[in-house]
């Protein structure tokens, strides 16, 4: 009987023709037969975005042995579920957004299309992992992750992860002290909107904005984890209920007479 190879499903928020997604297909080659969904050009900030007004469309971008490139005019997670909709012939063993243009850690976690990828992902039942590196460039050199990035890869495959956990694994740009298992940082961003006035007499806007670490001696997070050259592993999990404030909330006794 024909063992079949193990099937990854790839995504990012960056295209699919970035350099971060391109250099991920040969990192974790050996693992698996590969699909890759990507948008068709850049959409970062998307999140767990999906079109419901938009029509889709998919073009086969390439196709070699043990890899097919596919590009979507969606966002990363329209491109999760055209892919497992539409593409794979079975249900992906991992799925896997990245690598990321930039990091991904603290708050940025709930604008990140690279972890909408993932959150999608977790939320099929299906192992997942985000991987993204601290460096924005589009030639970032990707090259030094590539063996946590492979290890990652065949323990997430070899043991699974918990229901309705995913990974998001954040890389420093500098030379790697170690490997932390952390939270989130509470963090903020400010001066967000940026106002311009053109040339033929109308204001317009732009979103930028710079990102401030609230707690930065708490050396339990993944902001202190990168800025002191450790790579960041994050469990994030789907279920977002706040349990600890549920008591307080029953405790509001928040009665009220139906009007009919």
């Amino acid at each position: 009987m024909e063992i079949k190879r193990p099937l990854l499903l790839i995504s990012n928020d960056d295209g699919y023709q970035a350099k971060g997604i391109r250099q991920l297909v040969e990192m974790v080659y050996d693992y698996g037969d590969i699909i890759v969904c990507a948008p068709d050009e850049a959409r970062s900030g998307f999140s767990c975005a999906f079109s419901a007004t938009t029509p889709l469309r998919l073009h086969l971008r390439e196709k070699r042995e043990g890899v097919e490139v596919w590009s979507c005019n969606g966002t990363p997670v329209d491109c999760v579920k055209m892919a497992l909709a539409e593409l794979c012939p079975r249900k992906p063993d991992m799925v896997i957004g990245g690598i990321n243009h930039g990091d991904n850690a603290s708050v940025n976690t709930h604008y990140s299309g690279t972890m909408g990828v993932t959150l999608e992902g977790c939320m099929k039942y299906i192992p997942s992992v985000a991987f993204s590196l601290c460096d924005h460039r589009d030639d970032a050199d990707f090259e030094p992750l590539r063996p946590l990035v492979k290890t990652i890869t065949e323990r997430v495959l070899v043991e699974g992860l918990p229901q309705g956990v995913c990974l998001n694994v954040n890389f420093p740009a500098s030379t790697f002290q170690g490997v932390r298992v952390c939270r989130m940082a509470h963090g903020t961003w400010g001066s967000e909107v940026t106002k311009c006035h053109h040339p033929r007499g109308y204001d317009y806007w732009w979103m930028v904005g710079h990102y401030q670490n609230d707690e930065p001696e708490a050396e339990d997070t993944d902001n202190w984890a990168l800025n002191h050259g450790f790579v960041a592993i994050t469990p994030t999990q789907i279920d977002v209920t706040a349990y600890s404030a549920m008591d307080i909330i029953k405790g509001w006794n928040v009665n009220c007479e139906i009007v009919k």
